[in-house]
């Protein structure tokens, strides 16, 4: 193959003996290899692109044709399986007034049926990551959207409250899946473009929240609930039909002996690039010593590791307890509703209006300002402070929401509150791949988001129970939550802002890419280390 990508160069060299013609063609080789050019037009380092005259590894091969057409095309098929995932989430809030009312659901079993969906999650996210791990990425993630699709499918067919119950949990434990697209995605992506791919996803998040109340908008009036359950399945069957495009892991077909697959993936990869592919042979990376949670609890880690689980606990907590406030808040009228109120029956309650689903939009709409509130800061203010800062604005909005506010003043203070709750879970992701090091990276992040699952499972029995028997206990429980998740913020020990990934006893070849980088750029491109590492 060398010969075939070399053939313009072999019709200008002279006709010498065999000793200097192979001279020639590694110098040719090395030109060749030292030109390729990264996205942004920085040439690539003679020792990424080959470690060697004759072999190169999949990562050096991702770097050497750099993001492109592919990039782009994967980017919005991993947009969508996150999408539809925010739209099972968001669903939630809809879901739950509706069958309050339709079922006469008493308010524990309400909350019961939210917490389902996460308790599916926590079984279900490493199992998909075993499975991913031994039949491949797209297996993986193929069958955790179909099993997604099905189940999503069956719920609006659920004739009673068990059974919703169990399907519900069926579903949660196919989302379980999702951040296996993260996992692909992250495999095919060059360095410096991790960042801003990451915050890409993002706003596919953000418009699945959006997407969805927009279809309850349309079709809850008329339809009702199973057409929305059937219809919140849309992106997860376009994804489904998608699939046969998405290639496997390259990295994975190497890791398992399947070489001339990864290098056909690879050669596919340049063709719609249009970029040019490394010489020589594709060679397996050395594998890092997989990370023990002991190694988390290090003199080194221990304080962050803790600190790091409370405020992802407390993200996932206020976020999802915000979602699922807002509907309930803009039916009671906030505590105005409550002075009002005799205390109620837990059967007791209220459809949501056209004006509920309107200002619900709204307040959705914030997760967009709530992404580029973190892009501005987190560089500038640092990971830390973007967190603490986050945490505080959220409580700030809360307080008020103890007067007796307007309904246009309340859907104000929520919108704020939801896009600077939405930027931390932003700043946690990129500040917990970069804190630890690469043995215990995926271990940090996984066990971080296993936290954040026990504070979406806990959050509606105060949403939706506490809120019943007093609307200031629940608005203080979460205001509380994110003053000590703001001052834990500020304790982390570690700063990451301006350092590049960090390494462990062995050096891999994305670490060593970020130090040299970092020493070049002084620190301009940590953020791009940011990737969804996990």
């Amino acid at each position: 193959t060398q010969r075939d990508i070399f053939q313009p160069c072999e019709s200008t060299r002279s006709e010498d003996d065999g000793e200097n013609r192979e001279q020639v063609v590694r110098i040719a080789e090395q030109t060749d290899l030292e030109s390729v050019a990264l996205a942004d037009g920085a040439p690539v380092p003679r020792e990424f692109a080959n470690p060697t005259d004759d072999t190169f590894m999949v990562e050096d091969a991702v770097e050497a044709i750099g993001f492109g057409t592919f990039q782009w095309k994967l980017s919005i098929l991993t947009g969508l399986s996150w999408m539809a995932d925010a739209m099972e989430m968001m669903i939630l809030s809809i879901l739950a007034p509706q069958l309050h009312c339709e079922w006469r659901l008493p308010s524990l079993e309400v909350a019961l049926l939210t917490s389902a969906v996460f308790i599916g999650m926590m079984i279900s996210s490493s199992l998909w990551g075993n499975i991913s791990d031994k039949y491949g990425r797209k297996t993986g993630l193929k069958m955790s959207v179909l099993w997604t699709m099905f189940y999503g499918l069956m719920s609006a067919f659920a004739p009673i409250y068990g059974w919703i119950l169990v399907l519900r949990a069926l579903v949660g434990f196919g989302i379980g899946g999702a951040p296996q697209s993260v996992t692909l995605y992250a495999e095919f992506l060059p360095m410096r473009s991790r960042a801003t791919c990451i915050l890409l996803i993002e706003i596919f998040w953000a418009l699945g929240t959006v997407f969805e109340v927009l279809l309850a908008i349309l079709v809850m009036p008329t339809l009702g609930w199973r057409w929305l359950l059937g219809l919140s399945t849309i992106p997860l069957f376009i994804f489904a039909v998608l699939c046969f495009w998405l290639p496997e892991s390259a990295r994975y077909d190497v890791l398992t002996g399947n070489q001339e697959k990864a290098l056909a993936t690879l050669k596919r990869i340049a063709t719609e690039n249009g970029a040019p592919m490394p010489l020589g042979k594709l060679v397996a990376a050395r594998q890092e010593d997989r990370g023990k949670i002991q190694d988390l609890f290090s003199s080194h880690f221990r304080w962050t590791t803790v600190l790091l689980w409370f405020i992802w606990f407390a993200n996932a907590f206020s976020y999802y307890g915000l979602v699922l406030l807002t509907t309930e808040l803009f039916q009671e009228g906030g505590a105005c509703g409550s002075n009002k109120m005799e205390p109620r029956c837990s059967l007791e309650c209220k459809y949501l209006n056209s004006d509920d689903y309107k200002d619900l939009l709204w307040t959705t709409l914030s997760e967009f300002p709530g992404l580029l509130v973190t892009l501005w800061a987190i560089d500038r203010l640092g990971r830390r402070k973007t967190m603490a800062l986050c945490f505080l604005v959220f409580s700030l909005c809360i307080i008020p929401l103890y007067g007796c506010v307007g309904r246009a003043s309340m859907t104000v203070l929520i919108f704020i509150a939801r896009a600077f709750i939405a930027g931390g879970f932003q700043a946690a992701y990129v500040y917990t791949p970069e804190v630890y090091p690469t043995a215990t990276r995926a271990l940090g992040l996984g066990t971080s988001s296993g936290m954040a699952r026990v504070g979406a499972l806990i959050t509606p029995f105060v949403a939706q129970v506490m809120l019943e028997s007093s609307v200031y206990l629940a608005l203080s429980v979460y205001c509380c939550c994110c003053l000590l998740a703001a001052i834990a913020s500020c304790a982390l020990p570690i700063e990451t802002t301006g350092r590049g990934l960090q390494e462990s006893s062995h050096h891999e070849w994305g670490q060593e890419m970020m130090g040299r980088a970092s020493s070049h750029n002084s620190g301009g491109i940590a953020h791009s280390s940011s990737g969804s590492q996990g």
